[in-house]
């Protein structure tokens, strides 16, 4: 889709040339000489964003990107002046501008700043409207997600929550397995039933068997009494066995009894119990790999891996990420009795830049500390885990690429300036600390910025 700018500049030449160069960067680019009609402009066709110059005559740049911001708060203003100072950005901060860029500038330079103010725009629309997406809290049990990938995960659940034939979910680690199964049962006919977790690699062997298959009295040092194991204490609900790749090779032939036969022998005991519990098994590894190795016996990943759910990375869900931080951030602030928290677009960009190696699990992790952080009613970037606001290294010049894309370090670091300025509301003193410097520090910098280069 097309971005759609709006360049207002009563120098008619200015902006026809502004035109023809945003134009030929893919832009769709209208111009108004005269503000006031550029504002009423604003309001009937709507843009995705506006570039204002701010000496005019008439209303300024200044006073247009105000009514703009004040009618208009999604729409990103990005001011620009040939009589630069601090004064006037200071005074296009105080506006609400995006961006405020002093002549002379290079057309790449806007480009990048446009495109910014774009990505901005979607990112604020979508920020509000998941706040009006987890307003209520979902049903218990819910996998949260419009991602495509959800979208069939659910579909294939559904499925599957039917069938008594056991179930193989995959995924990595923190992607949501248990979470999966869980759904499962509660949309299956054993929903009502116990379900009974067991995590494979929590237990030594001897614990592990106990826990699994249950002892007779004396069967073992410490068994002063008999105990059925969770196979038998699932009853005819679910039995989930997670991290099922980490069961030791010496219980499998056992299990693999136990699933074929629907029958359980406790540790120490000679008779065997009839079990109706359905199984779901998950596995963050390749359960193939390991039976090839012979580390994980053949025939019993087939008695497992009779029906299969992939569970997708979190990197793999387009449009989950916030979706689910908001969601976190919700439920946090209801456990402890706080406020509601929102997420502030600084943060929400900083969230949708990192890998989230750890998944679901790492970013529930994530949201709840900034909760607990969080001084106003969003989460602030300064709230977030500091590897997560210093993600991303310096861009590297791969092979092939052209060198001319690349900029100065003054001016990645003003337009970083500009970003924390930006994500604190033009806050001096919050800012200062986000960047490590003092804030006679940043006014210096802020200073250099504006003076015209000799």
């Amino acid at each position: 889709m097309v971005d759609r700018v709006l360049i207002v500049d009563d120098d008619p030449e200015m902006g026809h040339l502004l035109r023809d160069a945003l134009t030929r960067r893919r832009f769709e680019v209208r111009v108004e000489t005269d503000s006031c009609a550029a504002f009423d402009c604003v309001g009937r066709e709507g843009f995705d964003a506006v570039v204002s110059d701010v000496r005019m005559r008439g209303m300024s740049g200044i006073e247009l990107c105000e009514r703009i911001t004040a009618n208009y708060p999604v729409v990103p203003v990005l001011l620009i002046t040939a009589f630069g100072s601090l004064d006037t950005a200071i005074a296009a901060i105080r506006a609400g501008a995006y961006d405020f860029l002093p002549k002379p500038f290079e057309v790449e330079e806007l480009a990048f700043r446009l495109q910014r103010a774009v990505q901005h725009r979607a990112l604020s629309e979508e920020v509000k409207r998941l706040r009006e997406v987890v307003r209520e809290p979902p049903a218990p049990g819910a996998l949260l997600g419009e991602s495509a990938a959800m979208g069939k995960l659910r579909a294939l659940a559904e499925r599957f929550a039917a069938s008594d034939a056991p179930v193989l979910i995959a995924g990595e680690t923190g992607s949501g397995k248990e979470l999966v199964a869980r759904y499962l049962h509660e949309r299956s006919p054993r929903r009502g039933r116990p379900f009974v977790a067991v995590n494979c690699a929590a237990l030594p062997q001897g614990l592990l068997e106990s826990e699994l298959f249950g002892h007779l009295r004396g069967a073992f040092t410490d068994a002063h009494e008999t105990r059925a194991g969770l196979l038998a204490e699932a009853g005819d609900g679910t039995l989930f066995l997670d991290e099922i790749g980490e069961l030791p090779l010496t219980l499998q032939p056992k299990l693999l009894r136990a699933l074929q036969e629907r029958r359980v022998r406790p540790v120490g005991g000679a008779r065997e119990t009839v079990f109706e519990a359905r199984i779901v098994a998950a596995t963050n590894g390749d359960l193939e790999l390991a039976a090839s190795e012979g580390r994980f016996r053949q025939d019993l990943l087939f008695r497992l891996d009779v029906l299969r759910i992939e569970v997708p990375p979190l990197r793999a869900r387009e449009g989950d990420l916030l979706l689910l931080a908001q969601h976190f951030a919700r439920r946090c602030a209801a456990r402890d009795g706080g406020q509601r928290v929102g997420l502030s677009r600084g943060a929400a960009e900083k969230l949708r830049a990192y890998a989230w190696p750890g998944n679901v699990r790492e970013l529930e992790s994530c949201i709840e500390r900034a909760v607990v952080l969080a001084e106003h009613e969003e989460i602030l970037v300064e709230d977030l885990p500091e590897r997560i606001r210093r993600y991303g290294g310096p861009h590297v010049l791969a092979s092939g690429e052209d060198p001319a894309g690349l900029v100065p370090m003054e001016v990645v670091e003003r337009r970083h300036i500009a970003r924390v300025l930006e994500s604190v509301g033009g806050n001096k003193a919050v800012a200062a600390r986000i960047l490590g410097f003092d804030r006679k520090t940043l006014y210096r910098k802020l200073e250099r910025f504006d003076r015209p280069a000799r």
